[in-house]
């Protein structure tokens, strides 16, 4: 077997007046690259419906809400999920609907764990905004808004 690859030989034809090293080199370049879309790896992550329906292996699907694609997408990528995204516009509010490999689907459901962890326990945080604005309002019931007073020293108003 490691005879073989060692010492593989390719057949090249150039059709040409004369064969110079430009020439040669030309026709090894062309074919490099012509070996090289060949060998194109398969997408991996965010892709279409499309590609991913051409990888042969099977599709299954889920539906996410629309405020939550970009959390989903953050925990499909850390798993190293394939998947596309699709929404149904039918419905109002449009829903969308995530397709995956059907080989990935034990992967997926421990990543839907993770994100529909990840999305409650945002819902139960507190607010920042929400504190924030409590805040500033009991700090003007104690102390309410001075307006500046003009007080003259010496010439001089502060």
């Amino acid at each position: 077997m490691q005879e073989d690859v060692e010492q593989r030989t390719i057949a090249l034809s150039v059709r040409t007046a004369r064969m110079t090293s430009i020439v040669l080199q030309q026709a090894l370049r062309r074919f490099l690259d012509s070996q090289k879309h060949k060998s194109k790896e398969l997408p991996h992550g965010k892709q279409t419906l499309k590609d991913l329906m051409k990888q042969n292996t099977g599709v299954s699907s889920l539906e996410v809400n629309y405020d939550n694609i970009k959390d989903f997408e953050v925990t499909a990528k850390k798993y190293g999920i394939d998947f596309a995204l699709k929404k149904d516009a039918m419905e109002n509010p449009p829903r969308y609907i995530v397709f995956f490999k059907g080989r990935d689907a034990d992967v997926m459901t421990q990543a839907f764990k993770e994100y529909t962890a990840k999305s409650l326990n945002k819902e139960k945080k507190p607010s920042i905004k929400k504190t924030l604005a409590a805040l500033k309002e009991q700090a003007e019931k104690v102390v309410p808004h001075k307006e500046k007073v003009k007080v003259k020293e010496r010439g001089m108003e502060l």
